[in-house]
Formats: structure tokens, C-alpha cells, sequence
């Protein structure tokens, strides 16, 4: 087993609760759905982070069971995301998910991009 299939991404609770709260929400297959965490190339500091509730699976993915809620990551994400740690934050200034993200080396103020 390699690291990266070691250290995975982690969700908090307050993460894993949301996440199941929108799919209760959204009315799905709570079995079925996966939540896809990835990074795509953009975003005011090079990557933005991707989360997305899907029930399309590719062979290629890492998945992990994180508080019930299956999360799948494509292996190029996981170059960037292994060690992350998904939070959900609801505060007077906003509420969202949020990244803990050691391998990043700079973060936009919004927190939804990175460097490495």
C-alpha cells in the first residue's frame, strides 16, 4: 500500500454531516452517491478545489469511507489533495466547506484555490 493510499482525504464531522443533510436534501441515493473531491486548474492562486455529489465512479478513483460517506478522489487530485482534511464551517461570516490543505503553499482570501 502506498502513502497516498494511506493518507487519503479526511472529512470532518461537521463536513460528513452537511454532506449527508444534502443528500437527504436533494433527495438521493444515499447508497449510490459518492462525494467526488478533486482540484481542477484555475481559480486566483492555479487550482480550485472541486466537490461534487456523483454516482459515477471511474476505475481509477481512490475511494475511502469517511463517517458513512463514501468519497472518491481521481489519482492526478490526489497529488495535491493527499493529507486534506474537508471541514464545514456555519459562522456569522459565511458558511461552506472548507480546506485544510498541507500541501498547499499559498491560499486565495475566498479559500477555494491554491498553490503548490
Amino acid at each position: 500500500m502506498t502513502e497516498t493510499q494511506i493518507m487519503g482525504i479526511t472529512l470532518t464531522d461537521a463536513a460528513a454531516r452537511e454532506i449527508r443533510n444534502i443528500i437527504g436534501q436533494q433527495e438521493l441515493d444515499a447508497t449510490a452517491v459518492r462525494l467526488r473531491v478533486g482540484v481542477k486548474g484555475g481559480g486566483c492562486s492555479g487550482f480550485s478545489y472541486i466537490l461534487d455529489l456523483t454516482e459515477n465512479q471511474k476505475d481509477t478513483d481512490e475511494e475511502w469511507d469517511q463517517h458513512g460517506i463514501k468519497v472518491i478522489c481521481d489519482p492526478k487530485s490526489l497529488l495535491y489533495l493527499n493529507g486534506t482534511t474537508v471541514d464545514f464551517k456555519d459562522e456569522i461570516m459565511g458558511r461552506g466547506f472548507v480546506f485544510n490543505n498541507p500541501n498547499a503553499t499559498s491560499s486565495c482570501g475566498c479559500g477555494s484555490s491554491f498553490s503548490v
